[in-house]
């Protein structure tokens, strides 16, 4: 049996604005790559703590994985936002969304006692805004807004006709 969501204005007006806030915040990461010369996800990787440090580490020392990993971090970034904003494969730009969030999640946990080279925007204890990101992202997938709101109902629309 499917699932028909009933949202109300509001409701529907604040999940579309956290659906867009948040594809600003990877457009803007990606775009801010993509115009910066020279840009590597080096530096974040090497400085990377806890258990996965030595993976992210090892991504880092590798000429050809890093390049890999650059260009993914710009372009994915750069189209996973694009895809929150515009509500163009919603379920694809969540699921790209959660990856990334995991990856910087993982790369840079807030531990007790992690002292990073690069400053961080507070001092947090296991929770930060990488996972509150991902959590909100989790809640739109469960709310999906893109159907309504978003270039995917147009989609919608077209399969049915």
């Amino acid at each position: 049996m499917k699932q028909v969501f009933q949202y109300s204005k509001l409701q529907l007006y604040f999940l579309f604005t956290l659906r867009v806030f948040i594809g600003w915040y990877f457009l803007y990461e990606g775009l801010a790559k993509v115009f910066t010369p020279n840009w590597t996800a080096y530096g974040y990787l090497i400085d990377s703590k806890g258990i996965f440090a030595p993976f992210f580490v090892q991504l880092a020392e590798n000429p050809t994985m890093i390049s890999v990993v650059n260009f993914i971090n710009i372009w994915g970034l750069t189209l996973v936002g694009l895809s929150l904003i515009s509500g163009l494969f919603n379920k694809a730009g969540y699921i790209g969304a959660i990856l990334f969030l995991l990856m910087f999640y993982l790369s840079h946990p807030p531990l007790l006692y992690a002292k990073y080279i690069l400053p961080t925007e507070g001092s947090y204890l296991w929770i930060d805004k990488n996972l509150i990101m991902l959590v909100a992202i989790v809640v739109l997938m469960l709310f999906p807004t893109s159907r309504i709101i978003g270039f995917d109902s147009l989609l919608v629309r077209k399969k049915k006709s």
